[in-house]
């Protein structure tokens, strides 16, 4: 949408319609960060009790309405509509409407753009490294910081402006990254807004593309070299044995990359949006959004987040791998509710690690860091309460809001915090939660 409002300056006016899914999508300060973490530019409706959708026969998220300079609705499309398609559309619209003399070019108001004036901007993933290291995707910054376990600086990769350049770590340009993984000296990012998966050698200081060419995809089935395939906001990714695994949410899939060939393509998940457990390639999946991996007692499984599903689910790893969930129930089942099996409740979570036997899970718009152990498929809370804040504390008592990452090393849970602009730091013996101070930016 954004690029469409680039090129249409003064033809084209954007309403935005929140009919939102989650209860937590419905609160006006929560609403207001989403306006801020996506730059929205244009006017956003909270449409808390769907009056406006009902109002126009809405149905599926997302739905495109079009309505001409008289006030006359003349269109609808239901679901994802490639650039391409809306951008010959609406050529052709703005040539009828200027033959008939009803288009009126002025630039519609916007909203200024929103800097949180904070050294991080809406941190999406944190990935913690034994070394000593963390990678910190400061997602609105279009940058990866990288410090010590204590804050300080010690590299930036990315200038800062949304791009897709590759070079030298300095120059390079990245669009919103999410997640990274670590093999060696070699870390893979999640580069979301490019649909792009990018390669950094941190002994080189080098960045190189190898998936992805920039446009998003809607590519569900095949595999093909790194560089010709369309990939679809790839969230998060995990590296195991030469291959990594993408938790690619526009298509509803897991996908794998050899990284000695460089082929990629569908891993897990059929690309229909719903929960079915089963066999790798028809399960179903909702906009999986983190993914690790089990270590020795994990059974050889990848462990995601299933975001619409309010789900976490496991992927085997051997050709006769299965799909399976171990707790969450439907795409409109959620909530936050402890315990085991069906009395589970998530809410939209969106990161998860393993760690010592435990997967720990940020349960995004619960305000929540949980434990969940797959052998009794439970799950309890172990940071938050529930109520979006910014609190240090005893774990119990102490606050986050929409954390979104979350990764562990040397007796700490660092977590993503990304709606305080923040790092948040769990001591995993006492539960207490520090704020990590970041020093050294330059």
């Amino acid at each position: 949408m954004r690029k469409l409002e680039q090129k249409f300056p003064n033809e084209l006016v954007v309403i935005g319609v929140h009919a939102a899914k989650f209860p937590n999508e419905k609160d006006k300060d929560n609403l207001y960060n989403a306006v801020k973490r996506f730059e929205l530019g244009h006017p956003v409706i909270n449409d808390v009790d769907m009056e406006v959708a009902r109002a126009y026969d809405f149905r599926a998220w997302p739905t495109l309405w079009f309505i001409d300079p008289m006030g006359k609705l003349i269109g609808k499309h239901e679901g994802e509509l490639p650039y391409e398609a809306f951008e010959d559309l609406l050529t052709r619209m703005v040539a009828e409407f200027d033959a008939k003399g009803i288009l009126k070019r002025s630039p519609p108001p916007s909203i200024p753009e929103l800097e949180p004036g904070t050294v991080l901007s809406f941190p999406g993933k944190v990935l913690a490294d034994p070394g000593g290291r963390l990678f910190i995707c400061d997602t609105n910054h279009n940058r990866i910081l990288v410090t010590d376990l204590d804050g300080k600086v010690r590299q930036i990769i990315g200038d800062g402006k949304p791009g897709l350049d590759d070079g030298d770590i300095s120059n390079a340009t990245f669009d919103h990254p999410q997640g990274a993984a670590l093999d060696g000296e070699i870390l893979y990012v999640a580069d979301t807004e490019n649909h792009a998966i990018r390669q950094v050698d941190l002994a080189a200081s080098r960045v190189q593309t190898i998936a992805g060419n920039g446009q998003q995809g809607n590519v569900r089935e095949g595999r093909g070299p790194g560089r010709a395939m369309e990939l679809n906001s790839p969230w998060d990714v995990v590296v195991d044995q030469g291959t990594l695994y993408i938790s690619m949410a526009g298509t509803h899939q897991l996908w794998s990359m050899d990284l000695d060939s460089g082929d990629v393509g569908p891993f897990a998940g059929s690309g229909q949006e719903s929960l079915t457990d089963g066999p790798l390639g028809s399960a179903t999946l909702a906009q999986p959004s983190g993914i690790t991996k089990g270590s020795s007692g994990g059974g050889g499984k990848l462990y995601f987040a299933d975001s619409e599903t309010s789900s976490i689910r496991s992927a085997g790893l051997d050709a006769s791998g299965r799909v399976q969930t171990i707790v969450g129930l439907d795409l409109f089942i959620f909530g936050d509710v402890d315990g085991a099996d069906h009395k589970v409740r998530l809410q939209h979570p969106i990161g998860i690690t393993w760690h010592d036997g435990t997967l720990y899970v940020a349960d995004t718009y619960n305000h929540k860091i949980k434990r969940v152990l797959p052998e009794t498929r439970s799950s309890f809370t172990f940071v938050g309460n529930g109520e979006a804040g910014f609190r240090d504390g005893n774990g119990g008592q102490a606050q986050l809001s929409e954390p979104t990452g979350l990764s562990a090393a040397d007796g700490r849970l660092y977590i993503a915090d990304t709606n305080n602009h923040a790092v948040r730091v769990i001591d995993l013996d006492t539960g207490d939660v520090t704020t990590l101070e970041i020093t050294g930016v330059y």
